[in-house]
């Protein structure tokens, strides 16, 4: 979408205000008294408030309204979305899936959150620990309705059709060849301009981050000052009708109604937010020699465990490390 802007950098100190209320950001502290604007000081915790410094994840949020003015949430049809996969047979075979059918929008209506469909998973989001493979199909946009995670990170990967995120922290579009993560307890709307699907890896109790270069240097792969964080945005918006909060919580699907936008966040800042990369600014190496060099050199993200070393998606039957990978193309 043109005019749409964003800061650059991973893991930044971003801070941000919508133009619109200029000095809506407060100085010098993070929850006066008094906001700016009468505005309500939220912090959003991506980590424990003791974790060290390198790892501490949090931002603050200056809102409208509270995002606990909303009534009791109560249980939903998950459809295709589960966490059953312990239930399932195992088979040792390698297996393949077909791409999934993308319901027509003249036979049927089908939005983000139920067009989720869950392909395989490890672990749970009970323990904290572990991943789930995701596909997403639909055809219409979320109409006032927004979906929050409380079980981990989604990394969302279009595969046909751009897609249209509007966040907590501002608005993000996202096409074919681009990915983008949002994080634990963030809340989200997706629009759609065509049939679209693409694929979501979801990660429990941890939060990707570039991978360690090692021999390669400071420079290559996924260079930081590539991903983009959005700017401030927010509506004023009253929704007599109900505005409906579906959050997933250990597996299954919760809703709620209140009669406002949620995306009343008219300044921010922190380093927990969600971002976006474009695979093309994805700096190839390979071997020039011989031999071939393993797919763990394709990282984009990673999402680490505790046990080092083990860096490749491929490697999840024997590990619990999980990584985004890029395979663009090169030139020689």
């Amino acid at each position: 979408m043109a005019g749409l802007k964003y800061m650059s950098g991973f893991g930044n100190e971003f801070a941000s205000e919508d133009s619109r209320c200029p000095g809506s950001l407060p100085e010098g502290q993070n929850n006066p008294q008094v906001c700016p604007y009468g505005l309500y000081a939220e912090q959003l915790s991506g980590s424990a408030f003791t974790c060290p410094r390198s790892t501490n994840k949090r931002s603050w949020l200056y809102r409208i309204l509270p995002s606990v003015r909303h009534k009791p949430f109560t249980p939903m049809s998950c459809g295709d979305l589960t966490e059953s996969w312990n239930e399932v047979e195992p088979d040792p075979n390698q297996l393949l899936w077909k791409p999934f059918n993308i319901p027509k929008s003249s036979e049927k209506k089908v939005d983000f959150i139920s067009g989720l469909h869950t392909v395989c998973g490890a672990g749970d989001s009970k323990s904290r620990n572990g991943i789930a493979i995701h596909m997403f199909t639909c055809n219409t946009s979320m109409i006032d309705k927004c979906f929050q995670n409380a079980d981990g990170d989604f990394l969302i990967v279009p595969q046909q059709g751009e897609i249209l995120i509007t966040t907590e922290f501002g608005k993000m579009m996202v096409e074919p060849n681009e990915i983008c993560v949002i994080q634990q307890g963030m809340r989200f709307s997706v629009d759609v301009f065509r049939e679209t699907r693409g694929y979501i890896l979801e990660v429990f109790g941890v939060h990707f981050e570039l991978p360690d270069l090692g021999p390669i240097g400071a420079n290559g792969l996924a260079n930081p000052r590539d991903f983009q964080t959005p700017v401030a945005w927010y509506e004023d918006r009253t929704v007599a009708t109900g505005y409906t909060i579906v959050n997933k919580y250990q597996g299954k699907l919760f809703s709620c109604q209140q009669d406002f936008s949620p995306f009343n966040v008219v300044a921010w800042h922190g380093n927990y937010t969600p971002y976006k990369y474009n695979l093309e600014n994805f700096m190839v190496l390979n071997c020039v020699a011989f031999d071939h060099a393993d797919p763990s050199i394709f990282t984009v993200l990673t999402a680490k465990s505790t046990r080092p070393g083990l860096d490749d998606v491929l490697n999840n039957a024997v590990s619990n490390r999980h990584s985004c990978l890029s395979h663009p193309s090169a030139w020689l």
